[in-house]
């Protein structure tokens, strides 16, 4: 099967696992909302990559919008159920330090 191929069957079979697909999208945005409020409170945001990306608000949007997005609808909803775990556990600890610093 070619790429493009590939790519209209994964399309088509989009509408299944919406739950888990909008889910990791969800998740990335809450993410980088709670990241860019973070910084613009004072804090320090510890992975370099973001870092970086933070200066550079175009690349910002593209690596947490526009792929999250790519990547939920080329992969089966089952298949991101780690990452959402994942991102989970990132989300919590987001508000967690939010809320230590707040008391």
């Amino acid at each position: 099967m070619d790429m493009t191929a590939s790519l209209l069957l994964s399309a088509a079979n989009f509408r299944y696992g919406v739950v888990e697909k909008v889910s990791f999208v969800l998740l990335n945005q809450l993410d980088l909302t709670l990241t860019i409020i973070a910084v613009s409170l004072g804090f320090s945001e510890i992975n370099p990559f973001m870092k970086y990306l933070l200066a550079m608000p175009a690349q910002l949007m593209i690596f947490k919008l526009i792929v999250p997005s790519f990547i939920a609808w080329l992969t089966p909803g089952r298949l991101l159920l780690p990452s959402i775990f994942f991102l989970c556990l990132v989300v919590g600890w987001d508000i967690k330090e939010f809320l230590v610093a707040l008391a």
